[in-house]
């Protein structure tokens, strides 16, 4: 049986919960590789990421190349001795790192390849209405997420679940899914499945200001989808407008009201302790959301402070 000796590589908390079960099963990990420090917030200071602030916990060798072809970054790599890099959720690799070691260098993804390939598959997984996922590792090849196979376990997305329950339970059995990868390794029994693509694989795009964005005029289960998808993080959003006055506003939960209404789409009706936006099919019921400058707060607690007049909109 080959003894690992494992670099691993990530960056967010999704690599964190990762990492640790590692740890914890007592596997040999060598070093870390995770981002440069970003200066963050109102003052710029320095923000480690959460695989560095695990590193330093737990005496970790730590590694923070801002290029991964720099000769002394690929230098130090070497004298690591690894025989095989685990990479979650980190950047694509070149291939004078992910061919270094003797056992190669596999990649967990969450999503059930090779489907949702890309920077986002948590959040497009629940946005397109998917009612499954899963996680999959696969050896790293010179493209993103195209890779042989080695395993996927899949489990059910809930109705009304967001992007942030959905990341911790894939955390859960991302980690079983690494753990049972590298049993296979180290017995010598790995046997990969490649990659098919087809004309109707669905990708996982970067999140950014415009795919955040809610379209009123969708149905009301695309635009509960897109408000479940981007929660807690980065939230969808979309303009209120009232009386010459607008907001740019984050919506982090919401309910479908089903029924027929004469209102225009992007009607917004509020009661005092209710707000809901018309779309063609029904109601978006709102029951969490932000104004500019304010903390996130639920529907009654803004309704306290602020009254909306019957020419209110949403867009």
């Amino acid at each position: 049986m080959e003894k690992l000796r494992i670099v691993f590589m990530g960056t967010p908390e999704f690599a964190v919960g990762i990492l640790d079960t590692i740890i914890k099963n007592n596997y040999d990990v060598v070093g870390i590789i995770t981002a440069a420090d970003k200066p963050a917030g109102r003052g710029q200071k320095l923000k480690y990421s959460a695989v560095k602030e695990y590193a330093l916990s737990h005496n970790l060798p730590l590694l923070q190349p801002l290029n991964l072809k720099d000769e002394a970054f690929l230098a130090e790599l070497k004298t690591l001795n690894a025989n095989l890099q685990i990479v979650v959720a980190f950047r694509m690799l070149p291939k004078v790192v992910w061919e270094m070691p003797f056992l190669g260098t596999f990649n967990l993804h969450a999503s059930l390849l090779p489907n949702y390939r890309g920077a986002a598959p948590i959040n497009w997984a629940i946005i397109n209405g998917e009612t499954k996922t899963g996680v999959t590792t696969f050896f790293i090849d010179d493209k993103i997420d195209t890779g042989a196979i080695i395993l996927s376990s899949e489990i059910p997305i809930d109705e009304n679940e967001n992007a942030g329950n959905l990341h911790d339970r894939l955390i859960e059995l991302g980690s079983k899914t690494v753990i049972d990868t590298l049993k296979m390794i180290e017995k010598g029994n790995v046997s990969t499945v490649i990659q098919k693509d087809t004309a109707d694989i669905k990708t996982a795009y970067k999140l950014n200001k415009e795919n955040c964005k809610i379209d009123w005029t969708k149905s009301a289960q695309e635009i509960n989808n897109l408000i479940r998808g981007l929660s807690p993080y980065p939230a969808a959003w979309c303009f209120f407008g009232d009386k010459n006055e607008e907001w740019n506003v984050k919506i982090y939960d919401a309910t479908i009201i089903s029924e027929e209404h004469n209102y225009a789409v992007g009607s917004l009706i509020c009661s005092k302790k209710e707000m809901k936006i018309a779309v063609k099919n029904g109601f978006i019921q709102i029951l969490n959301l932000q104004f500019p400058g304010k903390k996130k707060m639920n529907t009654t607690e803004l309704l306290n402070g602020i009254a909306f007049s019957a020419d209110a909109k949403a867009y």
